[in-house]
């Protein structure tokens, strides 16, 4: 479990003003040392994270942030940190003391409930007096759940955990498919898996080693080659794949390779339903269509790494996106959890297949696109666009087929 990618966590956050004891709490929560707990006011600056199991949600990550009531110039910067972890966040723990709710409070509720993200209330300190009816009356009034709770002394702290467990998003129950729904149980799936400067030495890249796990959980078959193989492995084999799913770099030979009847995608595009949301980003990619030279094009990776050689997201697709609109672009690079305040003056996102963030993050980045009317779209797709093998790339998803047939004609 300790093992298991952030990406693929459950991001709880805990908010409140300072002094409140959210660090207290995360403390009770993980049995952990894990934050510094202090009387002075402010005494958590940047966000502290703990991985843990939370059975039976499995996998999740715990987020203890700086108090939203920070003041001075340290202070202001202390709570754009905060602020920052709104996108990560799958469920928000608003923490005060028996005092109940002030203005603080009621704005984070607000900005949770319009990103559709559940709310836990906790009233800490209950060890120290009672709360006032009044304040507990407005709670209410809110139809959120609630927990009274002393960190000091632990009790509530089950109960905390279980009204986690309780309102945490249904993908976490039961999370989606990478590619077994594609590929039904007794049949097989290839993986196209190149290996190149900037493959991991000694193993295969998350979504590759993901897609296999989700293979197999099905009882579906998988055969992994590399892509100067995949004709020959196609040629030995008495039945065909029902999928074949290639590396985004290699799409025009492993396309060229695959017979017309044999459906084919690649892991990137997988990734655009289970990390984001297909749809959208398949909108997103026919705007390179309209790409003019000159235009500011923004590239985002959620990890960061040293780029060599043909880099996928510095050459590769900049190379292919350049020579589409036939001049030069002007390409803007963001990496890990940054990503720019103002992105109304781009003219397309294109982001990583997000193997190494979690979905909440992806969805709250899209949500920003269509509010500056920005179209968004991720690497596979964007390849596959580039490339002229967009239609064939969607094949196995009807819904986002159709989505681009309509757009095509509209």
């Amino acid at each position: 479990m300790q093992n298991t990618p952030r990406g693929m966590r459950l991001h709880i956050g805990i908010f409140g003003k300072r002094n409140v004891g959210k660090s207290q709490i995360l403390n009770a929560l993980t049995k952990q040392n894990i934050s510094i707990v202090s009387d002075i006011a402010g005494t958590t600056t940047d966000p502290v994270e703990k991985a843990m199991e939370l059975l039976p949600l499995g996998p999740v990550l715990f987020v203890d942030t700086a108090g939203i009531d920070d003041e001075g110039k340290l202070g202001e910067m202390r709570i754009e940190k905060t602020v920052k972890m709104f996108d990560r966040i799958d469920i928000a723990v608003i923490v005060s003391e028996q005092s109940g709710w002030s203005n603080f409070e009621k704005e984070l509720y607000e900005e949770f409930t319009q990103r559709k993200i559940p709310v836990v209330a906790v009233l800490n300190k209950s060890d120290l007096c009672t709360i006032n009816e009044e304040k507990l009356a407005e709670i209410t009034a809110l139809k959120l759940e609630y927990v009274i709770i002393s960190a000091q002394n632990g009790t509530g702290i089950d109960e905390l955990k279980q009204k986690l467990i309780e309102i945490a998003p249904d993908e976490f129950i039961n999370p989606p498919a990478i590619a077994s729904d594609l590929v039904p149980s007794g049949e097989l799936a290839i993986l196209v898996v190149p290996i190149d400067l900037e493959a991991p030495k000694g193993r295969l890249i998350l979504p590759q080693v993901q897609t296999i796990r989700d293979l197999l959980d099905n009882d579906s078959m998988t055969m992994v080659v590399k892509e100067r193989e995949l004709k020959e492995a196609l040629g030995n084999l008495k039945k065909p794949p029902a999928l074949v799913i290639t590396d985004s770099q290699a799409f025009l030979k492993v396309s060229a390779d695959t017979p017309k009847n044999i459906k084919l995608t690649s892991f990137s595009i997988l990734f655009a339903r289970f990390k984001g949301e297909l749809n959208e980003f398949v909108k997103g990619a026919m705007a390179i269509e309209n790409l003019k030279p000159n235009d500011k094009v923004l590239i985002c990776e959620s990890c960061t790494h040293h780029a060599i050689g043909d880099d996928i997201g510095r050459v590769k697709i900049p190379r292919w996106l350049t020579q589409y609109a036939g001049g030069k672009l002007n390409f803007i690079h963001y990496a890990g959890h940054d990503f720019p305040e103002n992105i109304s003056e781009y003219k397309l996102i294109v982001h990583c297949g997000a193997c190494m963030t979690n979905r909440r993050e992806i969805l709250s980045r899209i949500i920003k696109a269509q509010k500056a009317g920005v179209p968004i779209t991720n690497y596979g797709l964007a390849i596959a666009y580039a490339l002229g093998i967009f239609e064939r790339a969607l094949e196995p998803f009807p819904m986002a087929k159709e989505i681009y047939n309509e757009c095509k004609q509209s």
